[in-house]
């Protein structure tokens, strides 16, 4: 019988004995892969028994993900799907067809696998890859879509031989693990791409565009380049999609240009049968967030007043998230910010409306930007705003002064979405009280 206090413990257990970057950042941060390779070598190589799809990117990866494997899944596959951060489940990192791994599942891998992580001490990312592919492997996936966690080149995820390499964008994030200018940072996301393996990159630069076709070139790799493909000019518009965003239409081009490289490579067709159609695809493209519960994009918590949210958190992804809000139509906006501590936030303030009123707050995690430090920066800058000690007091000091035609955006960093997200779902009504 499934014991819920003793999947907790353990849970817990992994989380405080091998602290997440999610958890605690750069401290969790461990670049190569030979503890991987070797955890992956104890279990029995179970990512060589399905096909793969790796992906790499500063933004997008989650949308390029969860919209790819939902689209597979449409057709009739069994799809795998591998995507970190969680926004409010562990179990969220690991699904098939849209469902979340089972505790049980997790339990077992955890109570079965203990004593090699206590002694080899892998990270927190690599257990959780090794006990994905472990769990796609059981669980007999025809395909699994695999998101990097950090970079690409040292990351643990890059132990496989997809089918197809995936680099949606390049941007400076994470600058001092991947480097500080765009070309280090595109040889690190690179790093995924494999002898012979396609490779379709959604964003290109002047800056990164030679880096993709010298290490293309160099191990025989097809290389698409979405934003040049057929499909260029395609808008997320066309699509009707339920993942929202601006951003959606670098991402669908993307992920179109992937689909076309999939349908011409015959050892995955030959999975597909007869469920491979424009008409699935689109289907599948169309209600992603539906089908694969990935939450957070452009997602509207509430309306009247209209409350969206965004895990965008670095200055490219936050330069078209503010600048499709400028463009919304609302009575008065208000801002909910926080970051973590160690992001870079010159340039994102340059992007941030100036006729908002922030409630200046930090999320529930240790790796939380103060929020008296934030709108001190702010303030400085001439945004008008608020400090509020968390996420639900925020929300609590907007709900007292909000009007039905007002628009409040939350945002700045995935915590910050999370803990929006998580307090809502806990108070029905909340707007109504």
């Amino acid at each position: 019988m499934f014991n819920i206090e003793i999947y907790n413990r353990e849970l817990e257990w992994i989380f405080n004995q091998f602290p997440s970057y999610q958890k605690v950042g750069g401290r969790a941060y461990k670049p190569g892969i030979e503890t991987m390779k070797e955890f992956d070598a104890k279990l029995g190589n179970p990512h060589k028994k399905f096909m793969t799809i790796h992906i790499a990117g500063t933004n997008g990866k989650g949308s390029v993900s969860h919209m790819l494997a939902s689209a597979l899944s449409q057709t009739g596959l069994k799809v795998g799907l591998y995507t970190s951060p969680h926004l409010i489940d562990f179990r969220e990192r690991i699904k098939i067809n849209g469902e979340m791994i089972s505790k049980e599942s997790v339990l077992d891998f955890l109570l079965k696998w203990k004593g090699f992580m206590l002694e080899q001490k892998p990270s927190f990312f690599e257990i959780t890859t090794a006990m994905a592919f472990d769990y796609f492997e059981k669980e007999r996936v025809d395909i699994a879509v695999i998101e990097t966690g950090l970079g690409g080149r040292l990351d643990s995820t890059n132990v496989i031989t997809p089918v197809l390499s995936i680099i949606t964008n390049i941007a400076l994030d994470h600058c001092e693990h991947l480097g500080f200018t765009l070309p280090e940072i595109a040889t690190e996301k690179a790093g995924i791409i494999k002898p012979e393996i396609p490779v379709v990159v959604g964003e290109v630069t002047n800056q990164t565009r030679a880096v993709f076709e010298d290490t293309a070139a160099g191990r025989n790799s097809l290389l698409i380049f979405a934003q040049e493909s057929r499909f260029k000019d395609v808008l997320a518009s066309e699509y009707n999609l339920d993942l929202k965003g601006d951003y959606q239409t670098h991402n669908i081009r993307t992920v179109l240009a992937a689909l076309y490289v999939l349908g011409h490579n015959q050892q995955f067709m030959s999975k597909t049968k007869h469920g491979w159609s424009d008409e699935n695809l689109r289907e599948g493209i169309s209600h992603a967030a539906r089908n694969t519960s990935l939450r957070g994009r452009w997602e509207q918590l509430h309306e009247k007043p209209d409350v969206i949210c965004d895990t965008g958190h670095n200055a490219n992804g936050l330069r078209v998230v503010f600048s499709q809000l400028r463009r919304q139509k609302a009575g008065r906006l208000f801002i909910i910010l926080g970051f973590v501590a160690e992001k870079d936030l010159e340039k994102i303030f340059g992007y941030m409306p100036r006729n908002a009123y922030y409630f200046f707050t930090q999320a529930s995690t240790e790796r939380a930007l103060p929020a008296e430090s934030l709108a001190g920066k702010c303030k400085s800058l001439g945004f008008e705003g608020e400090i509020q000690a968390g996420v639900g007091v925020a929300l609590e000091a907007f709900r007292k002064i909000c009007k039905i035609d007002d628009l409040l955006f939350i945002g700045g960093s995935t915590f910050i979405v999370a803990d929006a997200i998580n307090f809502l779902e806990n108070r029905d009504n909340f707007f109504a009280d």
